[in-house]
């Protein structure tokens, strides 16, 4: 187990810098899991981002899902995360190649990791997004704010169309079904646990798949005050996938039903319109009437799947709604038809 005085030991080592001082405690990890950390260099005045993964201080889920299972999933998805922050981060940020611009999906970068294998404690100390200008969070979404958190999707979609989720999720998403079947066992009988079989295989047969965020919620997107950029954390559950089912737990994860039935009709336009600018930004030639077909498609059994995780998960989820429904079972009949 790493305590706080190791941690920053380890720090100083990784930087080379023994300037370094703690400054804070940004966030516990969900579940005990380790804690998030802010760091500080006397000598260069830069700040850092430092996430302490500690398994071994793990306590109690906070809706009761302690199984080994769910610990499993958790251990994994720090793996995964150091993997992208090793291997893809800098990929994401890498500027559009037909314009030099920025990349429009902007993440942390990685300035030094290190993993004991024997505990499975990681250390990965990453930029401060606040330092970097990015300090603005949002709990709901305003269109406009909508609008660039659907661009940062579709950029990142874009920049990783078809690739083969090395050393990630080879399913992205942190509810996708394999890796939740306690949660499909506790569900009361339904069409979609009858059919949550065929959800999924519809979902992870789409032709186009990319690398997915996974957990592409408000509260892991860092807006710059500008409010025309924005930059995401927290990549537990990177994996490959339709960019739909990012798309539908962005959207409902942050609107409430009277927000989800107003921007209903823009929603999927908006994220198309970046989607085929982002492609051709990244010089990517694909048939995009053909993708777009296709995730106009599957964007109500997005919707379904994510409905049937919450019925095992949580069915009195704030999420649940009206819209929630009608959304997912237009997904489960077009399956049925």
């Amino acid at each position: 187990m790493l305590d706080t005085i190791n941690v920053l030991i380890e720090i100083k080592r990784l930087l080379n810098d023994e300037t370094i001082v703690f400054e804070e405690e940004v966030q516990s990890l969900w579940s005990g899991y380790g804690q998030i950390i802010r760091c500080r260099s006397k000598s260069s005045g830069n700040c850092y981002i430092v996430k302490v993964i500690a398994p071994e201080n793990a306590g109690t889920h906070p809706r009761g899902w302690n199984t080994s299972t769910s610990h499993q999933r958790k251990i994994k998805s720090y793996q995964v995360e150091a993997n992208f922050y090793q291997h893809y981060a800098h990929i994401a940020n890498t500027p559009l190649i037909n314009s030099g611009l920025e990349s429009n999906c902007k993440v942390p970068r990685l300035f030094a990791s290190y993993t004991d294998t024997s505990s499975h404690c990681t250390l990965l100390i990453m930029e401060d997004l606040d330092d970097a200008g990015f300090f603005a969070r949002k709990e709901r979404a305003d269109w406009n704010s909508l609008r660039v958190a659907i661009r940062w999707l579709a950029y990142f979609h874009a920049k990783f169309m078809g690739n083969p989720a090395t050393n990630l999720w080879q399913t992205g998403t942190y509810w996708h079904l394999a890796t939740r079947q306690d949660e499909l066992m506790s569900m009361q009988n339904s069409e979609f646990k009858k059919h949550a079989y065929l959800i999924d295989q519809a979902l992870n047969n789409a032709s186009f798949q990319t690398l997915l965020h996974g957990d592409a919620k408000f509260e892991n997107l860092c807006f710059h005050p500008s409010g025309e950029q924005v930059a995401a954390v927290d990549f537990q559950y990177i994996g490959r996938g339709s960019g739909v089912k990012d798309l539908a737990y962005l959207v409902g994860s942050c609107l409430d039903e009277d927000k989800l039935i107003e921007f209903d009709g823009l929603i999927l336009d908006e994220y198309l319109t970046q989607l085929k600018q982002a492609l051709v930004a990244n010089n990517n030639s694909l048939n995009f009437d053909t993708l777009a077909e296709e995730t106009t498609q599957l964007y109500p059994i997005a919707w379904a799947d994510f409905y049937r995780f919450l019925l095992g998960w949580n069915p009195q989820s704030w999420k649940v709604c009206d819209y929630l429904k009608q959304k997912s079972q237009i997904g489960l009949n077009s399956l049925l038809k």
